[in-house]
């Protein structure tokens, strides 16, 4: 049996695994994560946080779903952030991250929350990826088997689809229509899913279906993706607070510039996982 040091973590409710990568070269790193973040059965997370050293930087990371898919994360990145600076990768509260979408700068703040640097918004349906013509991808009409939603496709460095609503969806619509958005043909690579109610040009209102994850309490790119979305409807202004079901977080955008996500990123416990080895 091998065992495994490991820190949980969460950043508004979004839990995290977090590793560091010397300790996990042998293992399939998908496999890895399909493995620990099984709630009940392991661990349980909404994803896997690998962190060792970057080529470039202090500090690399790479975030898995608990499908064992690569993904981007935001809340991911502030734990990171964070979890560095715990473990002595970084030295300064102001550092760059090598992450599977570029470079990302990150500053842990006198407060205690974590802001990150997520780069520009990309619209391009190309770039989402989203099968549409339309640029930037606002209102796109999908066919549901009970009914017609419209979606707002946006990358923050993860596919999203915004559906604003009047009210977020109860869970038999929620359960029901977020996996076919999440997995329709009109997104090759599949999209997380924002159910937002606008509830003033500074406050938005979410449930989330992330994709290799299933519902979350909160998703930071999502989050940037919504405010991002609003914008682009005229709904809100350039800062927004983005309520969920594990808290709040702070999105700043404006068009031409990067999107800037703040909010906490906590250390939950500590701990020691055996398991047999999964051979790469």
């Amino acid at each position: 049996m091998a065992g495994l040091a490991f820190s949980k973590m969460h950043g508004a409710g979004n839990d995290f695994v977090v590793v560091a990568e010397e300790a996990v070269r042998s293992f399939s790193l998908p496999e890895l994560a399909r493995r620990l973040c099984q709630r009940r059965f392991a661990i349980g997370a909404d994803g896997l946080l690998v962190v060792g050293r970057g080529e470039r930087h202090p500090v690399k990371m790479r975030m898995f779903n608990p499908d064992g898919t690569e993904d981007m994360c935001g809340n991911g990145l502030r734990c990171v952030a964070k979890w560095a600076v715990m473990r002595g990768l970084a030295a300064d509260s102001r550092f760059v991250v090598e992450t599977i979408d570029g470079e990302k700068g990150v500053e842990l703040l006198p407060d205690g929350t974590v802001r990150v640097e997520l780069g520009e918004p990309r619209f391009e349906p190309e770039r989402v990826p989203v099968l549409a013509e339309m640029n930037p991808v606002v209102d796109l009409p999908l066919d549901l088997p009970d009914g017609r939603v419209k979606i707002t496709a946006v990358f923050t460095g993860s596919t999203h689809g915004v559906v604003f609503v009047d009210r977020l969806p109860e869970d038999e619509r929620f359960l029901r229509d977020s996996p076919l958005i999440e997995n329709h043909p009109l997104f090759p690579q599949r999209t997380s899913v924002l159910w937002t109610v606008v509830e003033s040009p500074s406050r938005l209102m979410m449930r989330i279906w992330e994709r290799g994850a299933g519902e979350t309490l909160a998703c930071g790119t999502g989050a940037c993706a919504a405010a991002v979305a609003g914008q682009l409807h005229g709904l809100v202004g350039e800062e927004v607070e983005v309520h969920s079901a594990g808290g709040v977080l702070r999105v700043w955008w404006r068009p031409g510039s990067p999107v800037f996500l703040t909010g906490a990123a906590e250390l939950v416990y500590e701990g020691f996982y055996l398991l047999d080895e999964v051979k790469a």
